[in-house]
């Protein structure tokens, strides 16, 4: 095929999906003109542009509802637009850097609006931070402005302690919120809805390149790293999303996702392209966001796995009571899901569940649809269009077929760059190094084995903690589990299991050895299992395997000294 022919049919699937999904269609002349009125008095391209786009084609249209009520797009654009107005008031130099603490709610829709319109960095800060965590990021990124959550307020306290030239914006206001110390109280200049009250119908001044998104790394260890979006992910990105999960404009999707995720905050920017109405509440709860899905009949539900394995952990009697028959997809991203209730979930909803892997610096990787969840409920699925997936040995070559290698991307939607100079991303021949090991299997299907940092080393073995999580997953007694390594005088490392058991199951560690024994390699059986009543997670739901107890109880252990 030449050149020619392959540059026309991309356009023609380009066009198609586009179409299908409701970002392109017929549009009255006026509204064209005030779509390129839009992206030209922002900068250009951002990933918060659909705002702006989706008020000039559909003002009228709801864009989003909340438990303060709803709002139009055209509603959206003119908040965003007296909000951004505000916040440039506040001092005679431009805001560089604005970072956001909130959960879902039109306030963190309106401050990334804002920002973006301002030409400026916004930091979306994660809400399960601590204090000092808090405070470090903040110092870490120069951050001008904070926009805050009231019920954040001790951690506030903290960061405006360590960053005294800090100012702070407040966004969902809780009419008892505990009062303000001194140097909180000089640090805030209002709330959000004071700005916008303030500055209604006024436009901020044109930009000459569009604010970029600064997404944070998962931090598990250390302060989180600061990743960069602009607008460099082209609408052939969008396109293959759609080509795979079936969002369609002028329908209703329930976000509870966190927006401050980079999984969420990209549900956000396809659903303002589609003009898909965003209905959110602040605090995933799973009764409360299956009775949304029914009250608007949503026809698209966006979460992270933790949130889709909560729905399933409800009494039967409660899902038999909320039947979803509007319901689409369900598309999930962000940490590993346990297959039993992706199962469950498609046995009793039907077969709606798109299971994605992406990072915070490659982007768009692959998504598993539901065939692919039905024949290999573990895999992460096929690469999307316009992605390149390889899987490379340790000395940089390509592994045959069914082996296993580290997984390295390219595509057009990586992150622009770490906001710290000291920070780069490994590369591999133009591909991105993503940091996980994965296998493809014969239909060409993807699946990640674990992160190669995670890698434990026994007796000279190479062992990957998902496949044994996997095994004791698999076992009716246990609900969830993690394996970490840890320090060994003989083995250099051994195995260490921490599992969760299923409300009234009786399991001993023995048995649990046994079971993994039945089903890998002994040395891949870990010396030691202990159980937990939960596993400690961030507020996306991943597990933090730094915060594993180092000590349980002996009660709760095997022999250590046990030769499985």
């Amino acid at each position: 095929m030449s050149a020619m022919s392959r540059r026309v049919r991309s356009y023609a699937w380009l066009v198609r999906v586009l179409t299908r999904g409701g970002v392109i269609g017929p549009t009255r002349p006026d509204r064209i003109v005030r779509m390129g009125r839009a992206m030209k008095r922002q900068g250009g391209a951002s990933p918060m542009s659909g705002i702006g786009l989706a008020a000039a084609r559909k003002p009228d249209a709801t864009a989003l509802v909340d438990e303060a009520g709803s709002l139009t797009w055209g509603d959206l654009d003119r908040r965003g637009d007296a909000l951004a107005v505000g916040i440039a008031s506040l001092t005679g130099r431009p805001v560089r850097t604005i970072a956001v603490l909130c959960r879902n709610h039109r306030g963190i829709i309106e401050a990334l609006t804002a920002g973006t319109r301002l030409g400026a960095e916004t930091v979306l800060l994660n809400t399960g931070f601590a204090g000092p965590q808090l405070a470090d990021v903040i110092g870490q990124e120069s951050v001008d402005l904070l926009i805050v959550d009231d019920e954040f307020g001790e951690l506030v306290e903290v960061a405006v302690a360590a960053n005294p030239s800090l100012r702070c914006l407040r966004a969902w206001t809780e009419p008892d919120t505990v009062a303000m110390s001194p140097a909180r109280r000089s640090a805030d200049v209002g709330t959000i809805d004071e700005f916008i009250v303030a500055h209604r119908g006024d436009h901020p001044a044109p930009v000459t390149r569009a604010g970029r998104i600064v997404l944070l790394t998962s931090g598990t260890t250390g302060t989180p790293k600061g990743a960069r979006r602009g607008g460099s992910t082209d609408v052939a990105s969008l396109a293959a999303v759609l080509d795979r999960i079936p969002w369609r404009g002028g329908q209703s999707t329930v976000i509870a996702a966190p927006v401050f995720h980079a999984w969420g905050f990209g549900q956000v920017a396809i659903a303002a392209a589609v003009t898909s109405t965003m209905i959110m509440q602040r605090r995933f709860d799973p009764v409360g966001t299956l009775d949304l899905v029914r009250r608007y009949g949503a026809t698209g539900l966006a979460v992270v796995p933790v949130m889709l394995e909560r729905i399933m952990d409800l009494p039967p009697a409660e899902l038999d009571a909320r039947p979803m028959p509007t319901l689409r997809f369900v598309t999930a991203s962000g940490s590993r899901m346990r297959t039993d209730a992706l199962i469950a979930f498609m046995d009793r909803f039907g077969d709606i569940v798109y299971n994605s892997y992406n990072a915070t610096e490659a982007g768009l990787i692959s998504t598993a649809v539901p065939v692919d969840l039905r024949a290999a409920p573990e895999t992460a699925g096929r690469p999307l269009t316009g992605t390149r997936v390889r899987l490379l040995d340790d000395d940089g070559r390509e592994v045959p077929a069914g082996g296993t290698g580290r997984i390295v991307v390219a595509s057009n939607s990586g992150f622009d760059g770490y906001t710290s100079a000291d920070t780069t991303k490994e590369y591999a021949d133009g591909y991105m190094i993503s940091g996980d090991v994965g296998r493809c299997d014969t239909a060409g299907r993807l699946f990640v084995v674990g992160r190669d940092d995670e890698m434990i080393v026994s007796g000279g073995e190479n062992v990957f903690p998902l496949e044994v999580e996997q095994v004791l997953d698999a076992h009716p007694a246990i609900l969830e589990s993690a394996v970490v390594g840890v320090d060994d005088e003989r083995f250099g490392q051994r195995l260490v299991a921490y599992a969760v058991t299923r409300p009234d199951a009786v399991i001993t560690a023995e048995e649990l050895q046994a079971h993994i024994k039945s089903e890998l390699a002994g040395y891949k059986v870990p010396r030691e299992i202990h159980f937990l009543p939960q596993l400690p997670r961030n507020a996306t739901g991943k597990v933090l395997k730094k915060s594993l107890p180092e000590t349980v109880s002996t009660h709760a252990a095997g022999n250590p000294e046990q030769e499985p």
